[in-house]
């Protein structure tokens, strides 16, 4: 890993936000932005400049598929945070790592490895 990566945090819950963004600049990544919403996703999403990203599964009662479609077919890797049991990931996106909530910084840091090493970047929305 390098400090040039920059990942995109999509959280609803502000203080899961910080403690992400917290996480990331002590594991040497940079936040390029926090979005707590899907508009508010979507938007950062078609702009780029990141290379990865961590989304929520859920997004103020709304998922945040659409993010993961925006996402896949832009070829950026992502991975899903969920409070709940997998919050019913498509099966289109089965293969993307999941963070359980709570996590911890080893959490967030293997799944981080792990998606920006193993090629989860191809865009598969709609397989």
């Amino acid at each position: 890993m390098t400090a040039t990566k920059s990942i995109l945090v999509v959280e609803d819950e502000a203080m899961i936000g910080m403690m992400l963004e917290d996480f990331l600049e002590t594991l040497g990544y940079g936040v390029h932005g926090v979005a707590a919403t899907v508009s508010e996703a979507c938007a950062l999403v078609d702009q780029g400049g990141f290379d990865a990203a961590i989304v929520d599964c859920n997004l103020q009662g709304e998922k945040s598929w659409p993010v993961a479609e925006a996402l896949a077919n832009q070829g950026t890797p992502f991975l899903f945070a969920t409070g709940g049991s997998s919050d019913d990931v498509p099966t289109t996106f089965e293969d993307r790592p999941t963070l359980a909530k709570p996590f911890t910084i080893g959490a967030v840091e293997r799944a981080l490895d792990k998606v920006l090493a193993s090629g989860l970047n191809t865009g598969r929305a709609s397989a």
